[in-house]
């Protein structure tokens, strides 16, 4: 559940298909595009090398034969320390532990935090931004075209297993500033998944306590506390 919900709703580079775990089938003998590989480099670089970054944005939900969703949520990040606020759940991460608050039942779970990284797992926003030296995706540029009065760039991810639940994501920058401009997975049920980035800000002054959730936020609430430690 709670890698589900960050690769969902984390900001930047995917949804559930950077969620999974690394499937059993054989790879194909494809290489991913350099010259894509070049772009998501620079990419990560500028990213991480915010000191802290806030993003505002919008989840469009497609599913066959329903009427589309959209939802809006938060994120702010530093290095591996996260808050995110979506729809009715808040998600805070302080580098080792995630609390998950969901007012509507007032309760608080605290979770390790789980480890991410090469192998496709997703525990942080900063995982995302190393999606493209995962070994399960290949990727390339499929796209350029003006929109809205700049040139943006979109890079496909596709993953080398058949034994998925997503064809592929989507990736939409900003050519020049290298700015994430929209996120799109594709199901294959026919759902869809289309995050797009509103606003950033990027180097926000932001207070420490954002990135733990104490008690005083809900008093009345009952934590569960689920770490091993």
């Amino acid at each position: 559940m709670q890698k589900i919900m960050i690769a969902l709703l984390l900001t930047f580079v995917s949804t559930a298909i950077f969620a999974q775990k690394k499937t059993t089938g054989t790879a194909k003998a494809e290489v991913s595009d350099p010259e894509a590989k070049a772009v998501l480099e620079k990419m990560r670089k500028k990213y991480e090398a915010y000191g802290t970054l806030e993003a505002e944005f919008s989840l469009d939900i497609e599913v066959p034969q329903q009427k589309t969703q959209t939802q809006k949520g938060t994120l702010t990040t530093q290095a591996e320390k996260y808050r995110l606020q979506f729809n009715d759940r808040t998600m805070v991460c302080d580098g080792k532990s995630v609390w998950l608050y969901i007012p509507k039942t007032k309760q608080v779970q605290i979770n390790d935090m789980e480890e991410g990284g090469s192998d496709g797992g997703i525990s942080s926003p900063q995982d995302l931004l190393k999606a493209y030296a995962w070994k399960d995706y290949l990727y390339a540029i499929t796209n350029e075209f003006s929109e809205n009065g700049r040139v943006v760039q979109q890079i496909e991810f596709k993953p080398t297993s058949k034994n998925t639940d997503y064809s592929k994501v989507r990736l939409t920058l900003d050519k020049k500033t290298l700015e994430i401009v929209s996120i799109k997975s594709f199901g294959k049920d026919g759902s869809r998944y289309t995050l797009t980035i509103n606003k950033l800000t990027p180097n926000k002054t932001v207070a420490a306590s954002t990135f733990t959730f104490a008690k005083s936020e809900c008093p009345d609430c009952k934590f569960e506390d689920l770490r091993l430690d």
